[in-house]
This record gives C-alpha cells, structure tokens and sequence, in this order.
C-alpha cells in the first residue's frame, strides 16, 4: 500500500492530488512514479482504467520549469477525445504549480492553435497527424522537450499512426525521457521501444479478471448533492445488518460519519489519521452490532478482518477497478451473498463499463428511493420485531391489558400505533457535504464499448440512453466547442464529429 504523501511529490502537486480524493495510489502509478521521477524511461503495459495518466502525467508536472514559458513536455494520443480528456486531468494536477496545458488536435482551427502555442504552453497533449502539421510548419518548438509520452501506442498502431509516431520522436531531442504505454505490446511497439527509449524498464501490470458471484451488484446514478440523501434512504430500505460506506478522502469520511449521526444512524469513521487505538475501538464496536455503519477510505479498509457485512456502498466510486473489487469484497463471504451499491455522478457513467469488464458482471440500474419507500423500510423492521415477540416471547402477562385495549379500540388501530412506536424516525437535519471532484476516466474504445450503452447517459423521460456529454467545460485548455470535425489541415487523421456523437472508432480511455 502506497499513499501519494510517501511518493515524494511537491507540495503543490501533492495538494492537487490530495484534492482531487486521491490518497493511495494504484499500482501503476506505485511502480512508475517513482521510476520516472527519477528519470527512467518506462514502459508501461496495463488495461484501461488504472490510473495511467497520473503515472506519467505527475513526473511530468513535477519536471517543468514553470518560468520558463516553452514546451516541455509531450503527450502524444491517439484520438482528440482522448487527447482533450488527458489535458483536462493534467491541468488538475498541475494547476497549483501554475503549468499550462494546451490539447492540439485536427478539426479545430489552425490559426487559433498556431496564437496557443505562441502564448507559451509547457505541455502540449497533440494527436499525431496535427502535431506533425506544426512540426512542419515550425509552429512549435520541440527542443526544450525534456518528457514525451506515448499514450496507447498500441491504438495508434492500429490507427495506422506508427510512421508519424517515429517521425516525430525523431524531430525530439534525444536526451530526453521517454515513457511508452500500451495495453499489448505487439512488435510494432516493441521496435520503438528498443530503438527509441533508453534502457526502458518495463512495469507490467497483468489485467484481473474477477468475478464476485456472490455479491449482488447495483448503481444509483445521482448528482453529488443528492448522494446523501440517497444513502440514508437505501440504508432504511435495505435495513442492512452491517454496512460498509466507502468514500475517498479523510473530510469525506468525517462528514458522511458526523451527518449519519445527525439522522439517528449508529455510524462511525475511519481513515487514516485516527490513532491506533481508535481504530481498534472502532472495529470493536462493529464487530460486536454497536454500530451499524462503518465509513472508511480505502488506506483504511485495507487489511481490516471484519466478517457478517451485509451491504457496501460506494458513496464515491473508486479511482481504479482493482479497489472497486477490493471493497466489494468486504460482503459476500463465507459462501454467503452480498450486495453492493455504486453511487456514480453523470460525469461518471463511463466508469461503469471498465468496473464491469474487469468483475465479468453488469451492474444493475436503481432509482434513488422515496422518503416513502424509506419509511416503508423502516416499518418492515418494526414488523419483524412484532412478529418475532408474538412467535418466541411469553405474552402471557400481558393479555390483560391488552384485552382493555381491544375494548376501546379495533385491533388495526391498536396494530398501528405498537408498529408506530417501533419505527425508528428519522431526524429531518439537513446535511450538507463538501463537493468533490469526479473520477475522470476514459472509457474502452467504440460505441459500443465506452461505459455503460456505450458511455451515453440514460434519460428518464425517454427511457433510453442519449449521447455522451463530452469533457470539462470549465476547462479551456486549446479545446475546440467546434467538434464537426471540418476545417484545419490535419483533421483528416482524427474522426469526425457529428453533433455530440462519439465517434465511431475513437477511444476514451
């Protein structure tokens, strides 16, 4: 277990990535941060959805020079998304230490890129066919390149990209540092890395085909604001005899903790920066039915041996789907089932395909419950403990008065008020949590592929699935609202848009 404090990193970037909900870092990025911060070069070969653009993309930040207002580094993609999408979490990491990003890419302007790219970017996220178009025309400078990715060399093999990709490393200084990733590594690839990289060490990660037969798997899609509330009401619906709610970051943790109290839940928190004896208090009390709820961050669930939980929830999907599996684990033991919940903000749709592909198993859709259908929930418990007393308690002392009762009033009436006063209510306190940032993920390549229905987001009204929403708006980093796919020379190399579509063979990864 690796946590991005003990990886090195500035204090900016640490920042940046500590706010993003990022603690500990994936396996990828364990192995290859350190590699490359140290000036490696690497070869990385792991499936999508592994956390590979922080892997290189933090050495990378950490490397430039932010004085210095030329372009340092390089990240070749093979398709614009994917292009847009690595500038977008790139520009999250970098922000605090003010390095400026700039996606280049066919179907946009050229003029405009050409003012960009005078203006002084540091790191440039370029599609092959538009970045050969300015290193012919000399609009950017490659000698100050320190860093240059080549992100999925194996799609843009099979894009028909590979002579562009070699032209290109070779207009770059040589003494820089190469990093490589691909998910296969056929000869093609292999060939650039021998005759193109120095020394490359290789972090091989092998794709885990899990399957959770025993665990009953769901998602809730649902705005940030409203996971709260769609928490305590499956809670009360599901009435779970233990639950594990999983959130990424320590505040996180403490407040969805300190707002399930504040509903009349027995919850308690745990994450890293409790003492070691808290945390054995805390377990103890779970363990033992004392609490109901556990809210823990991955760092902190690791390692834990904690049996008879009924219920996961995912208050905030993972970052990768290695600890999707990890904390699903925590149910469905000892041949028993379980069932896990995944809360996922729109933004985050596309997510679910990789976490699907990786357990062999679709998740099925929720809605998030009524207030009714929650009280619904709670009143079944009180059902269950009436019908338990009539069946294995002596009642015997009891029939007096309650033959007084049934005098004065009807037996439904008399029911109904022993079942009212065992439903546990709900205070009704409003609970506010501190946003969070989504999990920027790129989805698997094609239509059919990307995410759930192909990345589309469902639409309630219509009962289908509309077309992906792209990106970041709030992210201006050289991206083109222009994405018909006309225009600006170059473009013939990237596919074209039409309307919000996604492309027929593009990759968002």
């Amino acid at each position: 277990m690796t946590t991005f404090n003990s990886l090195g990193l500035s204090k900016p970037v640490l920042k940046a990535v500590l706010e993003l909900g990022f603690e500990e870092a994936t396996p990828i990025q364990e192995q290859t941060i350190p590699l490359a911060m140290d000036g490696r070069d690497v070869i990385g070969q792991a499936q999508t959805g592994t956390g590979k653009t922080a892997a290189f993309g933090i050495p990378m930040i950490e490397k430039i020079n932010q004085d210095m207002k030329k372009v340092q580094g390089l990240v070749i993609a093979p398709t614009r998304e994917l292009a847009m999408q690595v500038g977008t979490e790139l520009h999250k990491y970098g922000k605090y230490k003010g390095v400026k990003i700039l996606p280049v890419y066919g179907g946009t302007d050229m003029g405009r890129q050409i003012r960009e790219l005078k203006a002084g970017p540091q790191v440039v996220v370029a599609t092959p066919g538009r970045l050969l178009d300015h290193i012919r025309r000399g609009t950017i400078q490659l000698s100050n390149i320190h860093t240059t990715v080549l992100d999925e060399a194996d799609e843009m093999l099979n894009m028909g990209f590979i002579d562009d990709i070699k032209d290109i490393l070779k207009a770059i200084p040589m003494q820089r540092q190469t990093l490589l990733f691909s998910a296969t590594m056929p000869k093609a690839i292999h060939d650039i890395a021998q005759n193109m990289m120095k020394k490359p060490e290789t972090v091989k990660l092998k794709a885990k085909q899990l399957t959770v037969d025993k665990i009953d798997q769901y998602f809730v899609e649902v705005k940030d604001s409203e996971k709260f509330d769609t928490l305590t009401r499956l809670l009360d619906v599901h009435t779970p005899e233990l639950a594990i709610v999983f959130g990424r970051t320590k505040k996180r943790v403490d407040e969805i903790t300190d707002g399930l109290g504040a509903r009349g839940f027995r919850a308690e928190g745990i994450h890293g920066d409790l003492s070691q004896g808290k945390r054995m208090s805390v377990l103890k009390k779970f363990k033992r039915g004392g609490v109901e709820v556990l809210v823990a961050t991955d760092v902190a669930a690791r390692g834990l041996d904690i049996s008879g939980v009924t219920h996961v929830y995912n208050f905030d999907i993972p970052q990768d789907p290695e600890s999707y599996v990890h904390r699903i684990g925590r149910t469905g033991r000892a041949g028993k089932e379980g069932y896990a919940v995944s809360f996922v903000t729109p933004r985050e749709t596309g997510h679910l395909g990789i976490i699907e592909k990786t357990t062999q198993k679709k998740m099925t859709r929720l809605q998030m419950p009524t207030l009714d259908e929650a009280l619904q929930g709670q009143q079944q418990i009180a059902k269950d403990k009436l019908v338990k007393a009539v069946e294995d308690e002596n009642l015997d002392s009891y029939r007096g008065t309650a033959d007084e009762l049934l005098e004065q009033y009807d037996p439904a009436t008399v029911v109904s008020a022993a079942l009212k006063m065992l439903t546990k209510k709900r205070r009704n306190v409003p609970v506010e949590l501190t946003s969070i940032a989504p999990i920027s993920v790129k989805g698997p390549r094609g239509g059919k592929g990307g995410g759930r229905n192909g990345g589309r987001n469902f639409d309630r009204k219509k009962g289908n699935y509309g077309p992906k929403k792209y990106g970041d708006k709030s992210y201006r980093g050289g991206g083109d609202r222009n994405r018909s796919g006309k225009g600006g020379s170059g473009g013939s190399r990237n596919r074209k848009f039409q309307g919000n579509k996604r492309p027929s063979n593009s990759n968002n990864r």
